[in-house]
């Protein structure tokens, strides 16, 4: 069996589906494998790397898709600058897994299952434990959140901790961390880590404990916390009176911060605006908000995804694909992911898909010529 693993072609993605280490595995279990040349360099994993754990690299993306059983990618299949599109390049037949994103591109899945290729996207794997090892999108949230603490300290004009010098004491900075998913968790641990004083605000009542266990204050009402939380363990969309509410408590919260990280999320939906145009005005100038909501549109609604603007003396950041910002352990990550999945259908070196199993159900998207992903079914 052929496992294929293509150069990503989203402008900006660095991440490699596959690592060599992984690939030593596969070979080592019976499987044959393809890298396309190039595919792993953004993230320091040169072709060399790929020959010396038995894998084959081919230049042109024809011979890498022509004739294999799987294709492992990180993003979606795209439209090609050259002309086509990327999926028209899988063999009937096929299997893909990697982001697909079903829930955002519902028009790639149809496309997928005109040309019976079977599909499965990281990004809707059951939050189960036994599918932990394949959460893609946590490992992904984990790098995120680390490295948007760093751009809050690199892109503030003071001090993170409490400095003592012979000019003084210099007081550690406030930070806010909105929502406390995995990206929101890993931003307050490692803004502590720095020193900073932080509080964190979540629709979820069930992650305050977590939320304290890091040093953090939790923000919280009475009447504006519900159980937000669907059953796959990510949050729901709150109602809109709950939303004026959350507003309001924030309102009063952010215009003392030094930064804010803004995580907050819904799969499949706009994230959600939780910072005003005036509560932007009414923060410290010097303040910073970076906004990792930015691909979904924003928790701030100043919010430019992929630029940084500077309102009131305020500056406000929406990176894009932070995870592409460190792409070695990132592709490290996503790897074992990926591989993990990849065993989970196998059966001796063959695909074996049991459409019953929760996590093999969970994060299909075509299946024998369908489109079978059913929103929140994980």
């Amino acid at each position: 069996m052929r496992i294929a693993v293509p150069k990503e072609t989203m402008e900006g993605e660095r991440r490699v589906a596959l690592t060599p280490d992984a690939v030593s595995g596969l070979v080592g279990s019976g499987f044959e494998v393809v890298v396309q040349a190039g595919a792993g360099e953004d993230a320091l994993f040169f072709d060399d790397h790929y020959r010396a754990e038995g894998a084959e690299v081919r230049e042109a993306p024809d011979d890498v898709y022509g004739g294999a059983n799987v294709v492992l990618k990180v993003q979606r299949p795209l439209e090609l600058a050259a002309g086509g599109h990327e999926a028209d390049m899988l063999e009937r037949g096929a299997i893909l897994i990697g982001l697909l994103q079903p829930m955002t591109e519902p028009a790639l899945a149809e496309r997928l299952a005109s040309q019976n290729v079977t599909s499965f996207s990281l990004d809707a794997v059951p939050r189960i434990a036994r599918a932990q090892s394949m959460d893609a999108l946590s490992s992904m949230a984990s790098i995120a959140g680390y490295k948007a603490a760093l751009i809050a300290a690199s892109s503030m004009s003071k001090y993170l901790p409490m400095m003592i010098t012979a000019a003084g004491s210099i007081p550690p900075a406030k930070g806010l961390v909105l929502g406390a998913g995995v990206a929101g968790l890993q931003a307050i641990a490692t803004a502590r880590r720095m020193g900073a004083v932080m509080s964190a605000f979540d629709v979820r009542p069930s992650v305050e404990e977590q939320v304290k266990s890091l040093g953090a204050a939790f923000i919280h009402a009475d009447g504006v916390m519900a159980e937000s939380e669907a059953e796959s363990g990510y949050a729901e969309e709150s109602t809109e009176e709950a939303q004026r509410r959350e507003r309001a408590l924030l309102h009063e919260s952010t215009s003392g911060m030094d930064f804010i990280i803004a995580s907050a999320a819904v799969p499949g939906k706009p994230a959600p605006v939780l910072i005003s145009e005036e509560m932007v005005h009414d923060m410290k100038p010097g303040s910073v908000i970076v906004d990792i909501a930015a691909e979904t549109g924003g928790n701030c609604a100043l919010t430019s995804p992929g630029e940084r603007v500077t309102v009131g003396g305020v500056l406000i950041d929406g990176p894009l694909n932070l995870p592409s910002a460190m792409p070695t352990h990132a592709s490290q990550m996503y790897s074992r992911n990926i591989s993990n999945l990849l065993l989970h259908l196998v059966q001796d070196v063959g695909i074996a898909i049991d459409i019953d199993d929760v996590i093999t159900k969970g994060c299909c998207v075509t299946y024998d010529g369908t489109v079978v992903f059913q929103s929140g079914a994980g």
